[in-house]
């Protein structure tokens, strides 16, 4: 009897390194289950019982994976949402920023609205000039 194996699973031929130490994903984990599979031996075939927990067993890492990866999505979203609830605290004020024009004029205005605009928070200002909260000097009551 002759029994092949897939090259595909050869490790010569897989060049995919990996960097989370030695934590297997749920590829890796199907593979291995399938080389298994094919690898029995015929007369003393894996047992149902078997079979069925290493099934789970995926099954379950396929669930963490989800889970880990809809966790990651809810953290970036809280972390937009935490950006824009602190600078909140920031309308109704006067804000003085120097601008980095030609001349370095300090100007003011008073903060009307917070936005967000790819991952940096801009100040809507009354007089209707928007700005980055990064070029803030100065946060105070409104006179």
């Amino acid at each position: 009897m002759s029994v092949s194996i897939d090259p595909s699973l050869l490790l010569s031929n897989n060049t995919k390194t990996r960097s989370s130490g030695s934590n297997l994903g749920k590829d890796e984990f199907l593979k291995i289950l399938m080389t298994q599979l094919q690898n029995q031996d015929p007369l003393n075939p894996m047992e149902d019982k078997e079979f069925i927990s290493q099934m789970a067993n995926f099954s379950s890492l396929e669930q963490i994976t989800n889970m880990n990866s809809l966790m990651q999505k809810f953290l970036d979203t809280q972390k937009a949402t935490d950006s824009i609830l602190k600078y909140s605290e920031m309308i109704g004020k006067s804000i003085e920023w120097s601008d980095s024009g030609a001349e370095e004029a300090v100007q003011t205005g008073v903060v009307k609205a917070i936005k967000q605009k790819n991952n940096s928070i801009i100040l809507e200002l009354d007089n209707g000039k928007e700005i980055t909260s990064d070029l803030v000097t100065k946060i105070s009551q409104p006179e």
